[in-house]
Parts: C-alpha cells; structure tokens; sequence
C-alpha cells in the first residue's frame, strides 16, 4: 500500500523528515491494548507520518518494543528515531545501547539517534561515540534532545557540527525557545523537533483554544497542533494510542489558522520577552 507524503524538513545531512510524525513516549505501557497501539503506529505510517519517535528509556525499553513490531514489513517506510540516557553516553555505553534499541527495533540501523539530555558525562565522548556509529552503519544520522542554547553553542564548538536536530518540548504553553534557542537553530540549520506539542491534553480546555475551534469546526488539539506545524523549521511528534487519534493528528495538518486565529492565541499564550530556562518534561 502507497504511504500518503506530508511536507518535509530537510536535515543538513541532506535526509528529509516529515513536519509531522509520531511520538512514543507512553505507548507499550498499557494505556491501550497492545493490538490498538500497533494499529495507531501503522495508521499514522499509512497518512504519511513516517517519523517515529522512541527511545530505551521509556517503559524501560517496552515503546521500542512495540515500534518494532509495528514497522515490521515496513522498516523502509519509516524515518526511525531512539535516544541514549544520558548514564550510558559514554563510548562503550553509547554502543552498548544502541545495540540494545536495535535489537529491540527489529532493525540493525537508526535513521536518527539523539542524546536524551545533558549529562555528567562530557560531550565530546558522546559525539565521538556517535560518528564511530554512523561510520559503522548503525545509525544514519545523530542529533541532541532537551539541549537549550548555550549547550548546543557548546556542542558546535566540540565540533559537533554533524547534529541535526535538537528535540525539545514546544507547545503554545512553552514558548521560551522562540526568543533564542529556536531562531539559533534556524540560522544554523537545525530543524527542532517538537514533543509533546499537545502539553499531553493539559491545555486544551483552555476557552480560547476551544472557542476557536469551535469556530473552525474542529477539536482544540488539532488547532494547538496546527499552531506548532504553522511554525518554520518545526517538526511535530504528537502520541495517539489509537488509529481514530492518529488520524486526528494527521488532519492538522490541513487546518490553516487565520491571522485572527493566530493573534488571539497569542493574546491567550504570550511569546516570550525575555530569555527563559529550557523547560522540560
């Protein structure tokens, strides 16, 4: 069956990803039946939300599981992403969990392979450890997660100038990255790949996002998501645990927000004025 194409982002590696794919973080954990999550996977897959989102530590290994269940006989379809602890960023450990994410994956390469988050353990050890891995094959390309600017200032200057994207949370009630760490990543050509672009449900009973929605006849997820998507060089990995949810995601993408629409979520979510501490889920 032909997998739908949404737009894409290019990595500076020359690789594309979709703006929109998929998140993990709570799937395999029993949420949903194991069967319903599968389905959700495969349905995104099918609406063109080919990047996939995972990494060993949720549910201990258990949503990498899952994933690899449900890509299989698809694997080519898929951007595949997972992340390392950052206990285990170490040369060997760096290799022993990849290792570990692929076995669990069913696969034996990553399309994308990410630092969780800052750890004692120094930089420079872990890029290494990554280029020995994509020099190897196991991974494709390599990136950071929940970096704010002054780390990814201080990975580019170890020489970490083969990252392509840094994973942070971004939503309409997380915006501190506009003032710095995302125009950054822009001029330096880094995608930023948005978790939890949704707030996990927590805002959406706001009456601004409702009355909007309301209005555009669709659900207030789908307008805070069609926010984030409106946002240049964004790439959204919303979680559905069903195939119904998945396809709501995927209809965001359609959903285009009047100049109106975006000022009053700006009035109700106000973009940042001054600098801001990563924040982090």
């Amino acid at each position: 069956m032909a997998v739908l194409t949404v737009p894409g982002i290019d990595l500076r590696s020359g690789d594309t990803i979709p703006v929109l794919g998929q998140g993990t973080w709570h799937l395999g954990q029993g949420r949903h039946s194991r069967a319903e999550e599968i389905r959700a996977l495969r349905e995104g897959v099918e609406l063109g939300m080919t990047l996939i989102d995972t990494a060993e530590m949720y549910g201990d290994g258990a949503s990498e599981k899952l994933v690899g269940e449900a890509i299989a006989g698809r694997r080519a379809d898929v951007f595949l992403v997972s992340k390392v602890l950052p206990s285990h960023a170490n040369r060997r450990g760096t290799t022993a969990a990849c290792h570990g994410s692929l076995r669990r994956l069913a696969t034996d390469q990553l399309d994308l392979y990410l630092l969780h988050w800052r750890g004692a353990i120094p930089l420079q050890e872990t890029v290494e450890a990554f280029e020995e891995l994509r020099a190897a094959g196991l991974i494709r390309n390599w990136g950071v997660s929940n970096f704010d600017l002054v780390d990814m200032e201080r990975l580019l200057r170890l020489g970490g100038g083969g990252a392509q994207t840094d994973q942070v949370l971004y939503n309409l009630s997380r915006r501190g990255i506009e003032l710095d760490l995302l125009p950054w990543c822009l001029q330096h050509g880094l995608p930023v790949m948005a978790y939890s672009p949704l707030e996990q449900g927590r805002l959406l009973d706001h009456p601004v996002l409702r009355g909007i929605a309301i209005q555009r006849r669709v659900s207030p997820a789908q307008v805070a998501l069609a926010w984030v998507l409106a946002r240049a060089g964004v790439c959204a990995i919303p979680e559905a645990g069903t195939a119904a949810h998945a396809r709501q995601n995927r209809a965001a993408l359609d959903l285009r927000l009047s100049e109106l629409d975006m000022l009053k979520l700006d009035e109700a979510f106000p973009p940042p004025v001054s600098p801001q501490p990563l924040e982090i889920l």
